[in-house]
């Protein structure tokens, strides 16, 4: 019988001193909050060519103009 990796952890939590087990459950949730979370690019295919040429340039032309500049009063 194959055990699965939160059965290995809850194991070796099981064996930790209170303190280290409040330690990794800060942990866990910090792992859980930090997750990638949003679309996979596959679904946004969809969109692939739907903004006009102009206004790409436009877009790039702002972008380029406006890089490496700090609004200090921005967020």
């Amino acid at each position: 019988m194959s055990s699965t990796i939160a059965d290995k952890v809850l194991e070796q939590l099981k064996t930790l001193p209170y303190e280290l087990q409040w330690r990794v459950l800060e942990f866990t949730r910090s792992l859980a909050i930090s997750a990638p979370r949003g679309i996979p690019g596959r679904q946004l295919l969809s969109f692939a060519g739907t903004i006009q040429p102009d206004d790409l340039q436009v877009m790039g032309q702002v972008i380029e103009d406006n890089c490496e500049q700090v609004d200090v009063n921005g967020w």
